[in-house]
C-alpha cells in the first residue's frame, strides 16, 4: 500500500503579520478611510506594522494578524484620540459657542456646509451664555436687554378710569403704520405706564427737581461755591440717576395705576384737566420680529450643546508627538485585542505532531482591555488638568505665590 504524500505545500501560516508595512497599500485597506488622503497618516500607519511586529514578538512566534488590520487599528486610534480631544475642547468652548452657527455632518463627522471647523480653534471668550441670561433680566428690569420694546398711547377720556391696553394695541396693529403692525392676536406684556407733561420746566425747578443736587445729595439751591469740587464714585452717580427717574414717575406724578390682565386702572379718575394722552411701553410675547432680525434669537437654531458644535476629527498633521505616541500605544492595544480574538478561535490549544501549543488568547484580551482603559484614563486626566478654568486657577496660584515671594524680599531704604 502506498503511503500518502503529507508534505505540505507551505510550512508558513497563511495569515502572518509581516515585519513592515506598505504605505501604498494603506488607503485601500482602511474601513473608514478618514485619513486616506493624508500622506503623513499613510506613512505612520505603515510604520505601525513594524512597531506592532516587534512589540508583540513577531520575530519569535507568528502573529495571526494582517497588515490591513494594523492599518485599521492605527486609524481607529487616531479617531479615538480625536474623539477624546474634541470632548475636552467642547467643555472649554461650549459657553462661547452657544448660539453660534452649526452645520450638517457626513458619516465620518466632516462638515458639509460652509461652517468653519472649530476643533483646532482657540475660542474667543465672549461669555455668550451669561449675556443671554442677563439679556432677559435686563429686559425685565428695563435697564437694557435685546427684547424689542414698543410704545403706544391712548387719549384720556374724562371720568373713565379703566382702559384695555391689549385691545388698544390690537386696534393699532390691525390699522398698521406702527412698528408692531401684524402682531395682532399676540399677548403683550406691559413694561411701563407714563404721561408727558407739556410744562417741561418742572423737571428743573419743580419740587426737588434734581438740578441743584450735587454728588453727596447736599442741596445748594441754584447756586454753589464754584471753588468746591467733590470726587464721588461712579456708582453714586448711577444711584442718583435712578433716584431721579423714580422721583419723576412717582413723587412728582399726580397719578398712579394698577394693571390686571393688561387692563389699566388709573387713580385718581381722569378729568378735564388731566393729561390729554397716556403712554405705555410693552413687549410682544413670542415676537417673531426678534427671530427674523437676529437681535436676540439669532442663535436659537445654532449650537445648543456639544452635539451641534462644528467640530471635525482632528487633522492628522495637527496631532503632535504627544498625541502620536498615544495613538501608537492605543493601536498596539487594539492589535492585541484582534490577535487575542483570532487565537481564541482555536480553543486555546493547537495540536501538532507529538505535542500541543497553548495559545495566550485570554491573556492578550485582558491586557488589551486594561491598556485601552488606562490610556483613556491617562489622557482624560491630563486634559482635565488643562481645562481653561483650571489654567486660570493655576495662573492665579502662580501670581499669589509670586506676590508672597516678593512680599518677603527686603526693601531697600532710600537715603536722600
Amino acid at each position: 500500500m502506498a503511503f500518502p504524500d503529507l508534505t505540505p505545500a507551505s510550512t508558513v501560516s497563511a495569515i502572518v503579520l509581516p515585519e513592515s508595512g506598505d504605505a501604498s497599500a494603506v488607503a485601500a485597506s482602511l474601513a473608514i478611510g478618514y485619513y486616506s488622503t493624508s500622506n503623513a497618516f499613510l506613512t505612520g500607519a505603515a510604520a505601525q506594522v513594524g512597531y506592532t511586529y516587534r512589540r508583540l514578538g513577531g520575530s519569535v512566534l507568528d502573529l495571526e494578524v494582517k497588515a490591513a488590520d494594523v492599518y485599521n487599528h492605527y486609524e481607529e486610534a487616531c479617531l479615538e484620540y480625536s474623539y477624546i480631544i474634541n470632548l475636552h475642547q467642547a467643555r472649554n468652548a461650549l459657553g462661547s459657542a452657544l448660539g453660534g452657527p452649526t452645520g450638517t455632518f457626513d458619516h465620518s463627522g466632516d462638515i458639509q456646509n460652509g461652517v468653519e471647523d472649530i476643533s483646532t480653534k482657540y475660542p474667543k471668550f465672549q461669555f455668550d451664555y451669561a449675556f443671554r441670561v442677563a439679556d432677559k433680566f435686563s429686559s425685565e428690569a428695563m435697564v437694557g436687554g435685546t427684547e424689542p420694546l414698543y410704545s403706544a398711547s391712548f387719549a384720556r377720556v374724562s371720568d373713565q378710569q379703566d382702559y384695555d391696553l391689549q385691545q388698544i394695541v390690537e386696534d393699532l396693529a390691525t390699522a398698521g403704520g406702527v412698528p408692531f403692525s401684524g402682531m395682532s392676536g399676540k399677548r403683550i406684556k406691559i413694561r411701563q405706564v407714563y404721561y408727558v407733561s407739556p410744562q417741561q420746566m418742572w423737571r428743573f425747578y419743580g419740587y426737588y427737581g434734581g438740578l441743584n443736587v450735587v454728588g453727596n445729595f447736599n442741596n445748594y439751591g441754584q447756586y454753589a461755591d464754584d471753588s468746591t469740587f467733590e470726587v464721588i464714585p461712579a456708582w453714586q452717580n448711577k444711584l442718583q440717576a435712578m433716584s431721579y427717574e423714580d422721583h419723576l414717575y412717582t413723587r412728582t406724578s399726580h397719578y398712579s395705576y394698577e394693571i390686571n390682565d393688561n387692563k389699566l386702572k388709573i387713580y385718581p379718575i381722569p378729568n378735564g384737566v388731566s393729561p390729554e394722552r397716556f403712554w405705555f411701553r410693552f413687549s410682544v410675547a413670542g415676537d417673531n420680529d426678534a427671530y427674523s432680525t437676529g437681535s436676540y434669537d439669532s442663535g436659537v437654531d445654532g449650537v445648543n450643546n456639544m452635539n451641534t458644535m462644528p467640530m471635525e476629527n482632528l487633522p492628522y498633521e495637527s496631532i503632535n508627538s504627544i498625541g502620536k505616541q498615544w495613538i501608537r500605544r492605543f493601536a498596539l492595544a487594539l492589535s492585541k485585542e484582534t490577535l487575542g480574538n483570532n487565537r481564541g478561535k482555536f480553543g486555546g490549544n493547537v495540536p501538532i505532531p507529538g505535542e500541543t501549543v497553548s495559545l495566550n488568547a485570554s491573556d492578550l484580551l485582558s491586557q488589551s482591555q486594561a491598556e485601552m482603559t488606562a490610556l483613556r484614563e491617562e489622557l482624560n486626566k491630563q486634559l482635565d488638568e488643562m481645562l481653561y478654568s483650571k489654567l486660570a486657577e493655576t495662573d492665579k496660584s502662580m501670581i499669589e505665590n509670586t506676590d508672597a515671594i516678593v512680599g518677603k524680599t527686603p526693601m531697600k531704604i532710600f537715603v536722600g
